[in-house]
């Protein structure tokens, strides 16, 4: 009376279903999932986490770096965990390390804003 047909057909099966090559064929397409994320999620993320942690390990007085909010300022001191950061003539915050986004290098040449034919 409370028998669903999925417990029905279960009663009818012989003893020796569901081995192991029915338990791999249910577990491939999970097994599958996990590889694809592992390679196209956490693997490059952990690579760019790596290039940023060298690029601050790389900062040094002159550099010029672009803060996650945007502002560009020139590192004027360098310490453990801060920088001293002039961002305009004579003005110098100070900022923590780990909100650089970018690290500009003295040589390196800034973008022209306007387009010219």
């Amino acid at each position: 009376m409370f028998a669903t047909p999925a417990l029905t057909m279960l009663a009818g099966a012989p003893a020796g279903a569901g081995g192991p090559m029915d338990m791999l064929t249910q577990l491939a397409p999970f097994l599958l999932i996990g590889l694809v994320g592992y390679f196209m999620l956490w693997r490059p993320q952990q690579a760019r986490a790596k290039a940023h942690r060298e690029a601050l390990a790389a900062v040094k007085r002159g550099d010029t770096v672009v803060l996650s909010s945007g502002m560009i300022g020139k590192v004027v001191r360098v310490e453990d965990a801060e920088l001293g950061l002039e961002i305009a003539q004579g003005v110098t915050v100070k900022v923590v390390k780990t909100m650089v986004a970018e690290v500009r290098t003295r040589g390196a040449p800034a973008a022209a804003n306007d387009a010219k034919s």
